[in-house]
């Protein structure tokens, strides 16, 4: 297998991944909830994973704030984010092998720990984004 390398394979990669959450028991029902057009959504995370991977320029927005927003109407639990990562490493692992892929399965773990951590903080009344 070769290593997450180019923009497309990033695609691939967020694509095989949001296939794969869409259909989680987990998972799915929230995202199919939330996301309202996936035409929409993908290619921020293409450019999201773009920046984070490659330090490519493109990718604008709060994280943060989307999952603080996304726990007020489907409060987010411990098993949400063990199903996200848990699907995050397996879409990787089935598609790449390297540095890169790796790299990325290491930036996806703490990123759902920085999300956690702050989802949780904000229902603290004296929360700092």
């Amino acid at each position: 297998m070769a290593d997450i390398s180019t923009q497309d394979d990033v695609v691939l990669l967020v694509d095989s991944f949001y296939d794969r959450v869409r259909n989680d028991n987990t998972i799915g029902p929230i995202f199919n909830n939330i996301i309202e057009d996936w035409s929409h959504h993908l290619p921020k995370m293409y450019r999201f994973w773009g920046t984070v991977l490659f330090g490519e320029p493109g990718y604008s927005g709060n994280t943060i704030a989307t999952h603080i927003a996304i726990d007020k109407k489907f409060p987010l639990k411990e098993e949400h984010y063990a199903s996200w990562i848990g699907l995050w490493k397996s879409t990787v692992d089935s598609l790449f092998a390297g540095e890169k892929a790796e790299e990325a399965k290491k930036r996806g773990m703490l990123m759902i720990q920085l999300i956690n951590f702050k989802v949780d903080d904000s229902h603290n009344k004296n929360f700092i984004q």
